[in-house]
């Protein structure tokens, strides 16, 4: 699902968002994100994605990550979403298939520049 081609949308998408240029100044971390068996890490520095890791070998670090199956990631994506996949918060209280892994209090920290980096995400769509 997160192919070289969906992530240089992804990025492009960023670059471009209004929004994140105001939230994302802290926004500097790695995260993981998984779909079924497929595994990429992306790096962000200073709420703009820099660089990423497609099915990456041991030694990639990251502070926290997202997993869920394809199905649970192409509800997410979709447009409209069904309820309770509309927001990557609802998910993680409601879809007991969407799993947030690693340093939690690292992912919290940094709430509001996740959460849209998350929303736009969903503007790439499924790939």
């Amino acid at each position: 699902m997160f192919s070289e081609n969906w992530l240089q949308r992804f990025r492009d998408l960023l670059a471009a968002d209004a929004e994140m240029k105001v939230v994302g100044d802290w926004f500097t971390l790695s995260m993981s994100l998984t779909s079924g068996d497929d595994r990429c890490i992306v790096r962000f520095e200073r709420g703009q994605l820099v660089q990423w890791f497609v099915s990456p070998r041991l030694g990639v670090p990251c502070a926290f990550g997202f997993r869920a199956s394809p199905d649970i990631w192409r509800k997410y994506m979709s447009h409209p979403p069904e309820p309770l996949y509309h927001d990557v918060f609802a998910m993680l209280m409601r879809v007991p298939g969407f799993v947030l892994e690693g340093d939690s209090l690292v992912a919290m920290q940094h709430a509001r520049a996740l959460h849209r980096v998350m929303k736009v995400m969903r503007l790439v769509g499924a790939a």
